[in-house]
């Protein structure tokens, strides 16, 4: 008889926290409120989803400056670039798809051409649901990196986003900022960890791999990396959480420490996400690494299905992260 775990439906909406792992409760709305009390200039506004992007804490705490805009994502994007206009600094929630393909033009030439002060926070990145592509982020870092002085941010856990949200209160300029919401793991506590925009940090050295990673595949990664500490390979990781602006010197200096095969993570399509910011920096560099390998989702449209099983089929798991090191060495 079979011992797996049978999944329920509610696994495909699950929190990325394994069994056991300490988690905080919304750190992003969390995060915003605390920030707020000091900042009479921030205003929340959503598209029908604040209750699904932990703005509902903002709302709460502070209705006045809550602004729910229905289900109109265009609309939304518009009417925080006139919000900016008018001195305020507006925190957009939507889910990423909507963002990054409803709404790509509004945000490219209401706020981002005039350097306007939006910061938009986006749940569900990548495959952190299972509900299918209509809900799977999967391309919309490559979507939109090539937008011209818009920051990226990929937060890995609760500790980065708390203190992600005040570095992005105070950068002058549009963010986007991938979300993870509800329950949301709490790792890098344990690494002396601090956000800083646009800087790469070293969680843990090694020589034998170099693993580059953003989002939720840091965590992984230091998972796969602990579970090969025990002699099938010494892997360092390198958490790179600002996409845009990359955090150049240090992956160039990190990349020159010869002989390691170095790794891009990423919960993103292998197009156009950090993988190939990373390649397309280390080939203009000269820097040319024993090995170049990537690991991030297909170039497809990804199956519906429990996260756990997708993770697992689509190797941004622990295991399989550890799986693939081991078979590249």
């Amino acid at each position: 008889m079979s011992t797996a775990v049978r999944l329920t439906t509610s696994a495909m909406i699950a929190s990325i926290a394994a069994e056991g792992q300490p988690t905080r409760s919304a750190p992003f709305g969390n995060a915003l409120v605390e920030l707020a009390a000091q900042r009479p200039d921030i205003v929340g506004m959503t598209a029908d989803l604040a209750k699904y992007t932990d703005l509902h804490l903002f709302a709460r705490e502070y209705p006045e400056r809550f602004f729910q805009m229905g289900m109109a994502e265009q609309l939304l994007m518009g009417a925080a670039g006139g919000m900016a206009k008018e001195g305020y600094v507006p925190f957009v929630t939507t889910y990423a798809v909507f963002a990054a393909r409803r709404a790509y033009d509004f945000i490219h030439q209401v706020i981002a051409e005039e350097n306007l002060d939006v910061k938009i926070a986006c749940a569900l990145p990548g495959l952190t649901t299972g509900y299918g592509p209509s809900h799977q982020a999967t391309e919309d870092i490559s979507i939109l990196r090539g937008v011209p002085g818009l920051t990226i941010v990929d937060p890995c856990d609760a500790l980065d986003i708390e203190q992600a949200v005040p570095a992005i209160a105070a950068h002058r300029g549009p963010v986007y900022m991938r979300l993870l919401r509800g329950k949301v793991p709490l790792v890098l506590d344990a690494y002396d960890y601090r956000f800083e925009l646009g800087r790469a940090k070293l969680l843990r050295d090694g020589k034998d791999v170099l693993v580059i990673s953003s989002g939720i595949l840091t965590m992984r990664a230091l998972e796969a990396a602990q579970a090969l500490a025990g002699g099938a390979a010494d892997v360092a990781v390198l958490h790179s959480p600002t996409i845009k602006p990359l955090d150049e010197q240090t992956i160039l200096r990190e990349a020159r420490r010869g002989g390691r095969l170095v790794v891009v993570a990423e919960n993103h399509s292998v197009t156009g996400g950090l993988g190939e910011a990373v390649a397309g920096l280390l080939l203009r560099e000269g820097v040319a690494p024993a090995r170049f390998r990537q690991i991030a989702l297909p170039d497809a449209f990804l199956d519906a299905g429990a996260l756990p099983t997708l993770h697992e089929r689509y190797g941004i798991s622990a295991s399989a992260i550890a799986a693939s090191i081991k078979s590249w060495l």
